[in-house]
């Protein structure tokens, strides 16, 4: 009798793939890249760079979109010996990959004439985790990118490596997760950087809101309160002029449909009605926010506030908003404020306030499995994502389906600036 423990998933489950992706940027901390990491079976616990992911994640860029994926940036792609060899990548097109080849490639004759092949076509090349007496070194005059591990050398060795190569590449530090690591890996030579640093608020930089920002807050503030103050919200819209015009060009797009225009404030708010007011303006004061961030963070909040909305359905949250929970994880680094600034000056529930406090210093809440999940998925944790799928009763085809209607929910959200 065959044990149906493992049974085989339903063939439908297989057009929902783990793609995550980690972003990568140059020194004004302007996002031109992502890594995409992909994982197909639910039993490994991890991202595995081989022939069959490669094939998938180009097989994915082609479905799922490569604008959605990397939002109009480059796509770094791993690439394995026997990949390179296939010319799979012709598939794509060359202004939009990387072709990010692995360390354990041996730069034997067929390796140097499929770089050499790809370098006419038009495509880059990333020689991944480089490092001194590289078996990899004779693949370097076709290397666009050379990515250096910075955490596995001394700054100074690091800083070599960069000076050898730095004219002839573009040296791209990797795991760069703090400011203090960014800020020496420039000094280093390096030009681009992956890594989650400019997530991570300089906690003294500002001790209040900029005024700016404040009228965002206080729009978040109102919209949260159990009884609105109509007239307040149309006041503070119609006091902010990007705001204005985002919600009057929101509301004459084609997507609504509208038989006439909508020409006032209160007009287009009385058409939308309550709950989806209170949607635009989540998602508006967002944009609005972060337009002078780096714009991983503003798609990656709105990410997470669809991903948490998507499962909230499957997940006791109580009376706990989680689209808001989702949108509000980023909003210390989109403000450039401590998270604690940010809580202060909103009007929420005990339970949101206390998880946003505790998800940025490691402590737990009844909503840390929901928060932790919503982090590990973006980063492509895929172990932790096993283990609180399961904590949370959520499969693997459900989790990705959700985190992909995320991603193409918050690209046609803030694909129209």
């Amino acid at each position: 009798m065959t044990n149906s423990t493992h049974a085989a998933a339903p063939a439908s489950e297989k057009s929902n793939p783990c793609i995550a992706r980690q972003p990568i940027l140059n020194a004004s901390e302007t996002v031109i890249g992502y890594e995409l990491l992909f994982r197909d079976d639910p039993e490994e616990s991890r991202f595995v760079a081989d022939f069959a992911s490669s094939c998938k994640t180009i097989d994915n860029l082609n479905a799922i979109g490569m604008d959605v994926l990397c939002d109009g940036t480059l796509a770094f792609v791993n690439c394995e010996h026997e990949m390179l060899l296939k010319e799979y990548f012709f598939l794509l097109s060359p202004d939009e990959v990387v072709v990010e080849i692995q360390k354990n490639v041996p730069p034997d004759a067929q390796v140097i004439e499929a770089c050499q092949k790809l370098k006419q076509g038009g495509y880059s090349i990333c020689l991944d985790d480089f490092s001194p007496g590289d078996i990899r070194e004779a693949l370097t005059p076709y290397a666009s990118f050379l990515k250096v591990d910075v955490r596995q050398f001394p700054p100074a060795q690091s800083g070599l490596i960069a000076k050898q190569y730095g004219s002839r590449c573009q040296m791209l530090a990797h795991r760069v997760e703090t400011r203090d690591s960014f800020v020496a890996a420039q000094k280093n030579g390096f030009t681009h950087f992956q890594g989650y640093f400019f997530r991570q608020p300089q906690q003294m930089r500002a001790r209040q809101i900029p005024g700016s920002q404040a009228t965002y807050l206080r729009l978040l503030q109102e919209i949260s309160k159990p009884e609105w103050d109509f007239n307040e919200i149309e006041e503070l819209i119609k006091h902010e002029p990007s705001l204005c015009h985002r919600l009057l060009r929101y509301l004459n797009s084609p997507l609504l449909g509208q038989a006439s225009p909508v020409l006032s404030v209160r007009h287009g708010l009385t058409l939308l009605g309550e709950r989806e007011v209170r949607r635009w303006i989540r998602m508006a004061t967002t944009l609005v926010m972060g337009q002078n961030r780096p714009s991983d963070l503003v798609c990656s909040s709105l990410v997470r506030a669809r991903f948490c909305e998507l499962i909230g359905a499957k997940v006791p949250h109580g009376e706990t908003d989680l689209f808001l929970l989702g949108m509000l994880s980023l909003m210390d680094s989109i403000l450039e404020v401590p998270i604690g600034l940010v809580v202060e000056n909103l009007s929420l529930d005990s339970v949101t306030k206390e998880q946003l406090l505790s998800g940025k210093a490691g402590g737990t809440t009844i909503l840390s499995p929901i928060y932790d999940l919503m982090v590990a998925r973006e980063m492509g944790d895929w172990e932790k994502v096993t283990g609180l799928g399961k904590q949370l009763n959520l499969s693997l085809f459900f989790m990705n389906k959700a985190y992909n209607e995320a991603m193409r929910w918050a690209h046609g959200v803030t694909s129209d600036k």
